[in-house]
């Protein structure tokens, strides 16, 4: 088997590369078609199986576009055939569609979408009819609550009970519902929308009433219990007040904290405490209050009030006087009876009287105001507290400007300067106009002086100007030690230029003693009238020095840096 395997892998190398670059790239073209062919076999046979939107074919032209086009809204991909027919993808894809078709009123006349729950034959009994009926109900309150976007799935359990003769013994409709929501969906938690799934379910099955519906959760857990979760609202209602208390203490903090520390500074007000306390509750009251009637208004103009105010203002008056005057009359009752007038009535009998009678009616008008009015949560109290801290002053000398330092502590000394009183009643007023301060509502304000511990801030500052002034020693030290090292320099460089300049003047010294004597001596020889002959080397000689003297007279600066480079090297 190895060796037919080489042998085909040689016989292919070989036509290979007896193969023309033209067959090669024919080669390399139907080995791609292939490729693709194949990968397009696979994602066609790959393609889930459609499922029917409708039993029935859509034959309406006008009809299967509008269909189309409500399935394209909600992003669903489907299938028409020649004779009509509407695809999907699945069948949870068709049912929900189906429903929204339904809502939607797009279902042709022809079509029954629900014609599959309750086809009835001519061998269907009536037992078989109410399970159809019962199906059809499940299944259309089932798609009803899968619609719902956060839902992925819902087992539905609906029970029509048979119709009792009396009424008394007739069992309730009842349906109890398995909810299978999204992970990241918040519906369990949401009553408002639980409520609105038991309304939904409550209108879609007739005769069945709220007590009588269960929703749950997969773990078993009662959704729809609403009087449980009342005590839940009740806790999330307290959690929001405290957390609206907390948003107006932390607003007011930063307001007066703010304010303070811009005009004290922030190391000296650091913190500010407040404590607020509302009153949640929602309350209306009704009042009624009597004002005086007002004759005339003040003027302005004056300094003293010149108003004229009535407690009220007669609109009538009626005076009624009454005379009488005669016997007295005393009634005893029927005829031949006893009468029960008391004694000191009845000796009164038969006396001849006068009586006035005088009666005043006025009315009267005077000012109502009626008052009705609801109170919001409000402010029922506000304490605030605020300490801040005096200035430490620290002591210099006044000469020098130094810190003077605590022989005791080794520290600088410092002075504390507490903070005036006047200036605390002064924040106390400020702070309070700043909270809207109301004494009804017995609010509280206390600005202290306090000290702040500031034993760590004072360690850091007095390390820092003891270590300045050990970096200040050190600087002019080192400054020192620089500038002695430039004057010792300086001083060599000196002594060791004069000690040159006095090698050199020996030198030139010498050499002017030579040459005096070779001048002595020629001079001395023309005098005799010696014949000297001089060699080419004094001749020479006597040349170059005739022409550095002749340099030196004309250049003087050049041959002494000359010179000077001469001596350098030597």
């Amino acid at each position: 088997m190895n060796e037919w395997l080489k042998r085909l892998s040689e016989s292919i190398k070989n036509l290979w590369a007896k193969g023309t670059v033209l067959q090669k790239i024919i080669l390399f073209a139907v080995v791609a078609v292939v490729i693709v062919a194949i990968i397009l076999a696979a994602s066609l046979s790959s393609r889930p199986t459609s499922v029917r939107l409708f039993n029935a074919p859509v034959a309406d032209e006008s009809a299967r576009v509008r269909i189309l086009d409500k399935l394209s809204e909600y992003n669903i991909v489907a299938y028409t055939t020649d004779d009509g027919y509407i695809s999907v993808e699945d069948e949870r894809t068709a049912r929900r569609m189906r429903n929204v078709l339904i809502g939607e009123g797009l279902v042709p006349s022809n079509i029954d979408p629900f014609a599959g729950f309750y086809n009835r034959s001519w061998s269907t009994t009536d037992a078989e009819q109410n399970v159809r009926l019962k199906n059809a109900i499940t299944q259309t309150v089932k798609q009803h609550i899968e619609s719902i976007d956060d839902i992925t799935s819902a087992d539905v359990n609906i029970v029509l009970p048979e119709n009792s003769l009396f009424i008394s013994e007739q069992n309730p409709v009842t349906a109890s519902i398995i909810l299978r929501v999204k992970p990241a969906s918040s519906l369990l938690q949401d009553a408002r929308r639980i409520r609105g799934i038991q309304s939904l379910i409550q209108m879609a099955v007739e005769g069945l009433r709220p007590e009588n519906i269960t929703i749950a959760d997969s773990e078993g857990n009662i959704l729809n219990d609403f009087a449980s979760l009342e005590e839940f609202d009740r806790v999330s209602l307290v959690a929001r007040q405290q957390r609206e208390i907390q948003r107006l203490e932390t607003y007011y903090r930063a307001k007066v904290l703010t304010a303070l520390q811009q005009t004290l500074s922030e190391d000296r007000v650091r913190d500010l405490n407040i404590k607020i306390d509302m009153n949640m509750s929602q309350r209306s009251s009704s009042s009624t209050i009597y004002t005086p009637v007002v004759i005339r208004s003040d003027n302005l103009t004056t300094p003293y009030d010149d108003s004229e105010l009535r407690d009220s203002l007669t609109i009538s008056s009626q005076t009624v006087t009454r005379e009488w005057q005669g016997t007295g009359f005393n009634p005893e009752g029927p005829a031949g009876t006893e009468g029960q007038t008391p004694p000191v009535y009845s000796d009164m009998s038969n006396v001849i009287g006068r009586s006035t009678e005088t009666g005043v009616t006025e009315n009267r008008v005077v000012n109502t105001t009626q008052t009705q009015e609801e109170t919001s949560p409000q402010i029922d109290r506000v304490t605030v507290a605020v300490n801040v801290d005096g200035i430490w002053q620290k002591q210099r000398n006044p000469q020098t400007r130094e810190m003077i330092i605590d022989e005791e502590t080794g520290s600088i000394k410092r002075i504390y300067e507490p903070v005036p009183t006047e200036t605390l009643v002064d924040l106390t007023r400020y702070v309070r106009d700043a909270i809207g301060y109301d004494t009804s509502r017995n609010y509280s304000v206390t600005v202290t002086n306090i000290p702040f511990d500031r034993t760590a801030q004072f360690d850091a500052e007095d390390e820092a100007y003891f270590r300045a002034i050990r970096r200040r020693m050190t600087i002019l030290i080192s400054l020192g030690s620089i500038a002695l090292i430039l004057v010792l320099f300086i001083i060599i460089r000196l002594i060791m230029r004069e000690i040159e300049r006095r090698r050199r003047l020996r030198d030139e010294e010498r050499l002017r003693q030579q040459q005096a004597a070779r001048e002595q001596a020629l001079w001395d020889a023309k005098e005799e009238s010696m014949n000297v002959t001089m060699s080419v080397e004094e001749s020479r000689r006597a040349e170059l020095l005739e022409n550095a003297i002749a340099m030196a007279k004309e250049h003087p600066e050049d041959v002494a840096m000359l010179i000077r480079t001469w001596l350098m090297e030597e």
